[in-house]
């Protein structure tokens, strides 16, 4: 009876899923039509008309975007989780800007980055989230874990900070630095507020934001919109797919620490 009761909530929670990757695939004559399911075919024709549309320009662009704003949040937030480890009495700040909702920054940045004369250029995606406070959280409880004696013996040896932090502690954290890694991609890669109010010009649009557009554009194409969405969530797939073990055992770790 629970076997049959957790496949009827994979069932209901894959069926948007599944009807979007259908609908990818159907014969454009079939949604226009109607029939749906009579009208059962399979064409790559969304596909290709997203081509046109530059939805492939706009993926490799949010890639790109969201690889650096990644590599930013994994270097500096293993660094300050570093210094919280070693005593730098900040945690608490932290955590009370995790609890700050992105929205409530919406406007100050907004200011911000139009003193700076960032608005409409590519920074202004980059450099408000170069440092993440959960990424930083996440990799001090992390270093926590790591027992006091290993760096002593370390320091002992004649490590400095560089080679603790590149020879020691960076292996040992490797699988909390993915699960971070993954997070901190499907955070940023699933902007849509953001990037729609920093950024009016279309070449420096995300691949969310180009999807709004395509949306005012084809309000019942679903077949299109059904190609665009299922293309665009492809990659957080892949990188959940690849580093599954690891984000498991980190949140693992943190829930029996």
């Amino acid at each position: 009876m629970r076997h049959l009761f957790v496949l009827l909530v994979v069932l209901f929670v894959a069926l948007p899923f599944l009807w979007m990757a259908y609908a990818a695939f159907m014969p454009q004559e079939a949604v226009y039509s109607g029939e749906v399911f009579s009208k059962i075919g399979f064409t790559l024709d969304n596909v290709k008309r997203l081509q046109k549309e530059g939805f492939w320009e706009r993926l490799l662009f949010s890639l790109g975007l969201t690889g650096g704003v990644v590599f930013l949040q994994l270097l500096l937030g293993f660094l300050a989780a570093y210094a919280l480890r070693g005593g730098l009495r900040l945690l608490a700040v932290y955590l009370i800007l995790m609890a700050i909702p992105s929205e409530l920054l919406l406007v100050p940045l907004y200011g911000l980055l139009k003193g700076l004369r960032l608005l409409d250029h590519p920074l202004a995606l980059v450099l408000p989230f170069a440092v993440s406070p959960f990424v930083i959280y996440l990799l001090y409880q992390a270093l926590k874990a790591i027992p006091e004696e290993l760096l002593e013996a370390a320091r002992l040896d004649g490590a400095g900070h560089g080679v603790l932090l590149s020879h020691v502690l960076l292996p040992l954290v490797r699988p909390s630095l993915v699960a971070a890694g993954v997070l901190s991609f499907a955070a940023h890669w699933n902007l849509v507020l953001y990037p729609r109010v920093m950024v009016s010009d279309p070449r420096f649009w995300t691949i969310q934001t180009w999807l709004t557009d395509l949306q005012r554009k084809y309000p019942v194409d679903w077949g299109l919109l059904s190609a665009a969405a299922l293309l665009s969530i492809l990659p957080l797939a892949l990188l959940y797919l690849f580093f599954e073990r690891s984000i498991v055992s980190t949140f693992e770790e943190g829930l029996k620490g």
